[in-house]
């Protein structure tokens, strides 16, 4: 492996829209509006927080199951504690843990799991099992291990497109896009892109788009079902992750190097605006009540909540030291960290309400 996707690949172990979209101008670089103290900037929103277990890394709601499911991996390989977490969005405790099976008696490794995503038709949990190069699916009904998808090298984000019936990741150090049947998990697709190196995903359920972030190359991968070939839209720097609006016209990534959020246009395949939202932007999403976007900064330990449509900070939350990954469901944000604090070393869940 080259020192560059060994880089690659230790940054990401460590990181592991209203209806009718807002008219976009020419593009810019917006500032953040200033903020008067720390009381002003969380004004309108509430964060509660629960220390959890050590190792998280991402989320997923399900909406069936109204269950927060959060997964959690210790330390490097061979990886030894690993857990799928079923987690009471109102308490915030955990309710359930299951734990992925043992690759390597030797050494007690068990099938590690990052990335997580629901499929709520079909009542079952995906997750990457990034350091294994493979997925795992599981049952959201009792836990239960269902089947392992091996041949991914090292995926981190998953995203469900239910209507299609597809799961689709993307090998970070080989450039593959590959969507599996969510009901027969056998693979459907694989998509080669040289050269790229993607990491977060989104799927528009509308038309089967799948966009996704090339990190090295700060730009986005898009694969229209219609033609099946790779269009690229040069965006911020590090861009690591991507979410979309309702409709499906404007992509929004997190920007890592650039500590950024660019909000991009997909139809013309430009960048309207990058606004800045704090240092190591990780992972992006969007509340599809108000169109407002989150984006979770690893660096300075926030959650930042956007008006994409006014080019504004809403809000610069603290949640948490290291913070990883954030979801959103009906207008609550579930934000996750690294923090690793206190004596056990925990990591934890915050949730992001809007009070006004």
């Amino acid at each position: 492996m080259s020192p560059t996707r060994s880089l690659i690949r230790r940054r990401v172990l460590l990181a592991a829209a209203v209806s009718a979209t807002c008219a976009l101008g020419p593009f810019n670089t917006a500032t953040a509006a200033p903020l008067a103290s720390a009381h002003t900037r969380q004004a309108h929103h509430m964060v509660d927080s629960a220390e959890l277990a050590q190792g998280l890394y991402q989320s997923a709601y399900s909406t069936r199951n109204n269950t927060l499911w959060v997964t959690s991996s210790v330390g490097f390989p061979p990886v030894t504690q690993s857990q799928l977490l079923k987690v009471d969005p109102s308490s915030l405790n955990v309710t359930a843990a299951f734990t992925p099976p043992v690759t390597d008696a030797a050494t007690g490794a068990r099938e590690a799991i990052y990335g997580v995503a629901v499929d709520d038709e079909h009542n079952t949990v995906w997750t990457t099992n990034t350091v294994d190069n493979s997925l795992a699916v599981y049952s959201q009904r009792t836990g239960r291990h269902l089947a392992t998808l091996p041949g991914v090298k090292h995926p981190r984000d998953v995203v469900v497109d239910a209507r299609r019936n597809l799961a689709w990741t993307a090998g970070l150090e080989d450039g593959s896009l590959v969507g599996f049947d969510t009901r027969t998990y056998q693979e459907k697709e694989r998509i080669a892109v040289p050269g790229a190196t993607p990491a977060g995903l989104a799927v528009d359920t509308r038309t089967g788009t799948v966009v996704a972030a090339d990190l090295t190359n700060s730009r986005l991968i898009v694969v229209r079902p219609a033609s099946g070939t790779p269009t690229f839209i040069t965006v911020g720097q590090g861009a690591i992750d991507v979410a979309l609006s309702t409709d499906g016209a404007i992509a929004y990534t997190a920007n890592q190097g650039a500590g950024s959020m660019s909000v991009v246009d997909l139809r013309a395949g430009v960048v309207r605006k990058e606004i800045p939202t704090g240092a190591g932007s990780l992972a992006v999403a969007t509340d599809d009540r108000t169109g407002h976007v989150y984006v979770a900064n690893r660096g300075s330990g926030t959650t930042t909540v956007v008006d994409p449509c006014k080019s504004t900070v809403l809000a610069d939350l603290p949640t948490g030291t290291n913070t990883n990954h954030v979801v959103l469901h009906r207008g609550t944000a579930y934000v996750v960290d690294k923090a690793a604090a206190g004596a056990a070393a925990l990591d934890s869940v915050h949730r992001v309400r809007t009070t006004g």
